[in-house]
């Protein structure tokens, strides 16, 4: 499976690069600047994404990519084209007015195509503090704005580029145009990454992966671990059981009406009234991620329970998605800020002792 690889420098824009980009029916994954992925050869790109830090702060990050850059085709957006520019030698300087908002490109010179497409005036989004203010002898500007000298760039001999803008965001309206010419141009992606691919490839993988053992599932009655469980319930039938646990904070009526839908559409599920049991551990407690805990670990206890009347379970299943990975990482351990804990990342107690599967961990909901 051909992909590209996105460096994640702390960006609140970073999941927006990777759904731009499998919107071109490309597959791409986060990883943190820290921890760069082995680059095999089904890695045809990299993507360096912005950042919070200033490239002249002291603790600023500060990756070696000499296995990558003039390697592979990259792409270095805001912080990672300024990066970029300063450890090939250029000069990077604090802006005197903080750039952030919209722009128009003024100028295009650009013979190495990543600005193919995109008109004189093209409205462009800005969001940094510090500028380019010489770049190194191998750089070569290729578009300008009224106040930005270097607004995009290419290294002369490699299939590098930085852009000053966003192009992931709305605001930058021809954004995707920008990045389609380095997903599809530059790195020469195939475009066979959709959703029936991944369905069937997916699919395939669970079967190899858990073969006859048995597996357990905890329902929520919504999107994310209904999705596993049908991905599951193709790959391995009656062998997934599914339990949908009533928590007491459902809607009306919802537990009754969803256990009867998970029915019709084949999965062997149970449905277990623990509504007493939630309400009187929540009593009392108003903090909004408190509340979250809570729910959380007496999910755990009731799931235990229930997991344990069914004999020789193998597997854990659990609906995580690509956001729950990226929102858990915290500021310490990474460079996205932690917006909120998951329940199903991270959370699991040792005395579970199941194998954790998770179709859907890659996966953006949309």
């Amino acid at each position: 499976q051909e992909k590209i690889i996105i460096l994640d420098f702390g960006s609140q824009y970073t999941q927006l690069i990777a759904r731009r980009l499998r919107e071109l029916n490309t597959y791409c994954e986060i990883h943190p600047y820290y921890k760069i992925p082995t680059i095999d050869e089904s890695v045809i790109g990299v993507v360096l994404s912005g950042s919070p830090f200033s490239v002249l702060d002291e603790k600023a990050p500060n990756p070696e990519l000499s296995h990558i850059k003039g390697k592979l085709p990259l792409l270095a957006v805001c912080y990672g084209a300024q990066f970029l520019a300063k450890i090939s030698g250029g000069e990077i300087s604090p802006s005197k007015i903080r750039e952030y908002g919209r722009a128009n490109i003024s100028n295009i010179g650009d013979e190495y195509h990543l600005m193919d497409g995109v008109p004189l005036n093209s409205q462009v989004w800005m969001s940094h503090g510090d500028t380019i203010t010489k770049l190194p002898a191998n750089f070569e500007v290729i578009a300008s704005t009224k106040d930005v000298a270097c607004a995009a760039y290419h290294i002369k001999g490699e299939n590098t580029f930085g852009i000053q803008f966003h192009p992931e965001v709305y605001h930058s309206t021809d954004g995707a145009t920008i990045l389609k010419n380095f997903v599809v141009g530059v790195c020469k992606s195939k475009q066979d990454w959709t959703p029936s691919s991944f369905v069937d490839s997916t699919v395939a993988s669970l079967k190899e992966k858990i073969g006859n053992d048995k597996v357990v599932l905890g329902l929520s009655g919504g999107v994310d671990s209904s999705v596993a469980a049908v991905l599951l319930d193709k790959a391995i039938g009656s062998n997934l059981y599914c339990i949908f646990v009533d928590n007491g904070l459902l809607r009306k009526n919802e537990f009754e009406q969803v256990l009867e839908q998970y029915k019709e559409l084949g999965l062997n599920v149970k449905g277990v009234d623990a509504k007493d049991r939630f309400l009187k551990e929540l009593a009392g407690e108003s903090d909004p991620e408190g509340k979250r805990k809570i729910i959380g670990r007496v999910f755990i206890e009731v799931f235990d329970d229930e997991a344990h009347q069914i004999e020789d379970v193998k597997w854990l299943a659990q609906g995580t998605i690509y956001p729950d990975v990226i929102e858990s990482v915290s500021v310490d351990g990474g460079p996205s800020v932690t917006i909120k804990s998951h329940h199903n990342v991270g959370g699991l107690p040792d005395f579970m002792k199941l194998s954790i599967v998770e179709p859907l961990r890659l996966i953006f909901k949309d």
